[in-house]
């Protein structure tokens, strides 16, 4: 509804955006057929485009945490986008119980896998202005 109202720079500075996980249930079950989604994908775009920074500072470490496991190997390998994310976002200790006992089952690989083709991937990031090395 803030959309309609026009209020876009409160949406930009809210919590809101970040906390969404983009599951898109709202927009498959709206009787609207308003994909919020894609709206809050393109309010977090703005959001960054404008320079205005993240609500949910820790959040927004995890999309970057995301990214880059994305651009670097093509697919997302978990451990390193949670390390990565440990590290930028200073919180090193939070769910360490849950991370072991994850590695120890075999639900988190330690080993990353690239995809056949990752350099395709990676031009796509170089053609958004999100460069990375091709390895």
């Amino acid at each position: 509804r803030m959309v309609q109202m026009g209020h876009k720079d409160a949406l930009l500075r809210s919590s809101a955006i970040w906390l969404c996980i983009g599951c898109e249930t709202c927009g498959t079950r709206c009787p609207n057929e308003i994909h919020a989604g894609a709206v809050i994908d393109a309010l977090r775009q703005m959001a960054l485009a404008e320079g205005v920074p993240a609500a949910e500072r820790s959040v927004y470490k995890l999309h970057e945490a995301f990214l880059a496991s994305i651009r670097r190997f093509g697919r997302l390998h978990e451990l390193s986008m949670i390390l990565e994310h440990k590290i930028t976002s200073r919180d090193l200790l939070s769910n360490l119980d849950m991370g072991v006992d994850m590695l120890v089952k075999g639900k988190i690989h330690p080993l990353p896998k690239r995809i056949a083709g990752v350099e395709q991937i990676q031009r796509l990031f170089a053609a958004t202005g999100k460069d990375v090395e091709v390895e």
